[in-house]
């Protein structure tokens, strides 16, 4: 496993006030009790660098779908080779998360089960148990056949301040985000199993149409709420598809901090959140700058 990314010229506990962030890239697949040791290491590379907030990819406890693709008839040519272990929040796989945990909040994604629905979600914890849950509400190339949406967004209070939480795709919608920042978060943690384009596909993953837009989402996203963000993708191959790494943390002026590029690793950088969102909020405040009355008239169209 290789790391990547120290904002320069820090160590742990070498700025008071610093908060330690960071993003797993890595490879998780169907076996849940490899996934919890992975996970684990993480954690501890994590712990011995001094981060208090680490964002893990979507769906790794259990994997996620391993292809993608739907007709806009909302046909599905291609169909998973197995669908994801669907878990309780209450579960066995979660209080074990907990308790590697401890000091640190985790963010985590699984198949959750209401008991009758499946859920793409991501879940919140730390040692004091689970803080929120966000489920995926937008669903890409027929992920709406296996899973149900979740039905809206809202931040959490954590161990290390108002926290948000979006699903892969979630990200391609600024509402989602900006939701986020209104309710309170200063830092947004968006997991992702962000795969490879299947069609006019580069030859480097460096190069990819899709990695490109990865990317760009995650600075806009960050740019234009002006908060912290934290991404963590899925790396390697699982059934058809590829995934583009770049697990990342952004600061609110859309600069890169950290960045593990298209391999697995870990992420970090430490900044003083106070001061990191006063300074970029304090010439222009984008969320305070709003009209909303302005947006009202605007009309809710889409032409198929």
């Amino acid at each position: 496993m290789s790391t990547h990314g120290t904002t320069p010229g820090t160590t742990p506990g070498s700025t008071p006030g610093a908060l330690g962030l960071a993003a797993v890239a890595d490879h998780f697949g169907r076996d849940v009790g490899e996934n919890l040791a992975l996970i684990g290491r993480h954690v501890a590379a994590a712990r011995a660098r001094g981060v208090r907030l680490l964002a893990l990819p979507e769906a790794c406890l259990g994997g996620y779908l391993s292809t993608l693709g739907s007709g806009r008839d909302g046909s599905h040519a291609e169909a998973p080779d197995s669908l994801p272990p669907a878990m309780d929040v209450d579960g066995p796989e979660i209080a074990a998360l907990v308790r590697i945990a401890r000091e640190m909040t985790l963010v985590v994604g699984l198949c959750e089960s209401d008991g009758s629905r499946r859920f793409n979600s991501a879940v919140a914890l730390s040692g004091d148990g689970v803080h929120g849950v966000h489920r995926k509400v937008h669903q890409p190339l027929g992920e709406h056949l296996f899973y149900d949406a979740g039905d809206g967004f809202a931040a959490h209070d954590t161990p290390v301040g108002r926290l948000g939480l979006l699903i892969c795709y979630d990200k391609a919608f600024p509402e989602a985000a900006r939701a986020l920042a209104l309710d309170g978060a200063r830092t947004i943690a968006c997991i992702s199993a962000w795969p490879a384009s299947r069609t006019a596909t580069a030859e480097s993953l460096a190069d990819d149409r899709w990695t490109h837009r990865h990317n760009l989402f995650d600075a806009a996203r960050a740019l234009e709420n002006q908060v912290v963000w934290v991404s963590a993708n899925q790396t390697g191959t699982f059934g058809r598809l590829r995934f583009v790494g770049h697990a990342k943390v952004i600061g609110p002026g859309g600069d890169v901090l950290a960045d593990t590029g298209i391999g697995s690793g870990l992420a970090v950088a430490r900044l003083d959140l106070d001061e990191t969102l006063s300074t970029a909020r304090r010439a222009m405040f984008h969320l305070g700058d709003r009209r909303p009355a302005a947006y009202a008239a605007l009309r809710e169209t889409v032409d198929a």
